[in-house]
């Protein structure tokens, strides 16, 4: 009965449009009153504040926002998508395809899906409708694109899976190495499907000499530089993730210093905002240990791993359910508070079943991708629509093909996990 009041309260606050981290909050704070009764609601509420923000790899966070901030002033995804441009972009629908890149390349540089679809939305895609593309397949690229920074290192997303599952951040960025290649790859072959069924959807471009493509290489100098200076010394053991986090924070700072785009006012705005976004995650994972602590209470979790383990299906196809109702939730709640609310939930049944906690980790954020461009929360479309004032419909349209190609990816990775475990099992 109290679980499912817990429930309810969620559900409404979330209807009603409450934030989501005050919803948890609220309706883990009802649960565990009905439970334990003032003494033990009480008790948590002296202690949840400290103990869910008390970890060092915490820490992490702020300096990868403050970095994709940097990288925001310096204007180095402008550069990438005119490298990429160069060296695709006379490929019917090569622009579409430099997005995709550069949208890879400006993930493995920020870890922000938010600023990467912001950045592409405000450089890639008016250049793409002034070459005579199809809106719907500009802005769903752009759109899905940017959701690359959920998976490629350095990810928030995997920090915070990482944090709350217990797992070493160092393996779980380097796990989503691969996987973030297969779905760039993706992105890139849905795009040439696309505009090959109707050529009409996307023009193609103009030819380029093999100098002119190699001086445009200059541009992708900063984004190695960085690259290096994060997932490289992650990989080699050099250095830990918040180690990482702080040199590609200095960095991404010099190279905006060196742009000279580096101001006192943009320094100032890159602070705030890194402060508003590492608050914002932060009130989330407190609200979600609130109503986690209230599922606790209630033997949810128990109860959940001992019916999973009466059921007469074999692991990948109970996998396969867990996925889809990731999947489900996405299409209802912010990829932050996902993570936090079901991974302690559903990782003991991971474990139970035999399954990897890093290869699960990459497979969720994955999924977590496809609730970036589904209605009706879709964070990114909603985001490309504010800098570019299209129509939300239009955009949801361009995201569809895109999603059926992420669920062939998921697929692929399911069934294969050496595809995730490969890179992390050789690290040093």
């Amino acid at each position: 009965m109290e679980l499912a009041t817990g429930l309810v309260i969620l559900f409404l606050f979330l209807i009603i449009g409450f934030p989501v981290a005050l919803s948890m909050a609220l309706a883990g704070a009802v649960g565990i009153w009905l439970i334990g009764g003032d003494v033990t609601l009480l008790s948590i509420l002296r202690t949840s504040p400290m103990s869910s923000v008390n970890n060092y790899e915490i820490v992490t966070i702020p300096l990868f926002i403050l970095m994709a901030e940097f990288i925001i002033i310096s204007g180095v995804a402008k550069d990438l998508f005119t490298s990429a441009s160069v060296w695709v972009g006379k490929v019917r629908g090569g622009l579409a395809m430099a997005t995709a890149l550069a949208g890879a390349g400006f993930a493995a540089i920020s870890g922000s899906s938010t600023a990467a679809a912001a950045t592409l939305a405000s450089t890639s895609l008016p250049a793409m409708i002034d070459a005579g593309y199809d809106p719907k397949v500009a802005a769903g690229t752009v759109a899905i694109s940017g959701t690359l920074a959920m998976l490629i290192p350095p990810s928030i997303a995997l920090i915070i899976y990482g944090i709350i599952a217990d797992v070493p951040v160092g393996k779980l960025l380097i796990g989503g190495v691969i996987p973030g290649i297969l779905v760039t790859l993706a992105i890139m072959t849905t795009i040439l499907v696309i505009v090959t069924k109707d050529p009409s959807l996307a023009p193609t471009g103009r030819r380029y000499t093999i100098m002119e493509k190699i001086r445009s290489l200059r541009n992708t100098g900063p984004m190695i530089l960085l690259l290096f200076a994060v997932t490289g010394l992650i990989y080699t053991g050099i250095a830990t993730p918040t180690e990482s986090a702080g040199i590609g924070a200095f960095v991404a700072c010099l190279i905006a210093a060196w742009k000279r785009q580096l101001s006192f006012q943009g320094t100032w705005k890159a602070l705030i905002n890194t402060g508003h976004t590492t608050c914002m995650i932060l009130f989330i994972m407190l609200g979600a240990q609130l109503f986690g602590y209230f599922l606790t209470l209630s033997q949810a979790t128990v109860e959940l791993v001992n019916w999973i383990d009466t059921l007469p299906l074999p692991p990948l196809a109970i996998m396969a359910i867990i996925l889809v109702g990731y999947i489900i939730l996405g299409f209802f709640l912010d990829q932050v508070a996902i993570l936090i609310l079901t991974v302690p939930v559903l990782l003991p049944v991971i474990i139970n079943l035999g399954f990897d906690p890093v290869w699960f980790g990459v497979i969720v954020v994955v999924t977590a991708e496809v609730g970036m461009v589904t209605p009706p929360m879709g964070m990114n479309v909603f985001i490309v629509k504010k800098y570019t004032d299209r129509s939300l419909v239009e955009i949801f349209q361009g995201v569809i093909p895109h999603i059926y190609a992420h669920i062939v990816v998921i697929t692929l990775l399911t069934i294969f996990p050496a595809l995730v475990l490969w890179l992390p099992n050789s690290m040093r």
